[in-house]
């Protein structure tokens, strides 16, 4: 799988922070019937790993991917535990490399000029922008477009459904990721209710 077709699936990838493995398989099949079939699950909890190969198993209908890959252990890990795809807050040529290696489609994480032409170099052209608003924002990306003709952005981070599509609008952005689909509050009160309508809001988001 080509990360690009990740963006064919809908214009939000949701990004969740789950901390009970009980959570994990409602949570996903909450997303799913609003329409939200990529799913990144993050690695910032103790339970991620287990979390991240329940949905797997679970939900087929799920495209499961890890957030927060950080190392090569990482990769192998969330590889082992099913994942489709990776998400990386940064890039370094090694993640790359190992990535690769794996046969794990990776969305690598940048924020400036040189970080993208790293990415470019070793053959990822579609890359998280991150964090978005903090780094620039809708301007950065409008920046980009010129030097990065061929390079098209996810970009995630500061993200609401106020601005969601405002950046969705940019020619350069294909999808934009976001933490508004899984507040931790419904999380937390089990309201899979509410986490299915902030799911179909988004996936109407691009029409």
């Amino acid at each position: 799988m080509n990360t690009l077709e990740l963006a064919a699936h809908g214009p939000v990838i949701p990004v969740i922070v789950i901390d009970r493995l009980e959570d994990a398989v409602p949570l996903a099949e909450a997303l799913v019937a609003g329409g939200v079939r990529v799913l990144e699950v993050t690695l910032r909890t103790p339970v991620a790993l287990q979390c991240m190969e329940a949905i797997a198993k679970a939900v087929p209908d799920a495209i499961v991917g890890a957030g927060t890959v950080r190392t090569a252990l990482d990769a192998k890990a969330v590889r082992d535990a099913g994942c489709h795809f990776a998400v990386s807050p940064g890039y370094t040529p090694e993640i790359g490399r190992v990535c690769q290696e794996l046969g794990l489609p990776l969305l690598p994480g940048v924020a400036t000029g040189s970080e993208v032409m790293t990415a470019n170099a070793d053959g990822y052209h579609f890359l998280k922008f991150f964090p978005a608003t903090a780094a620039g924002g809708i301007p950065m990306l409008k920046a980009f477009a010129g030097p990065f003709a061929d390079v098209s952005f996810c970009p995630t981070g500061g993200i609401t459904p106020e601005t969601a599509g405002q950046f969705l609008a940019l020619p350069n952005v294909k999808v934009c990721g976001g933490s508004w689909l899984t507040p931790a509050e419904a999380v937390k009160a089990r309201d899979w209710a509410t986490i299915t309508r902030l799911a179909r809001e988004a996936s109407a988001l691009r029409g």
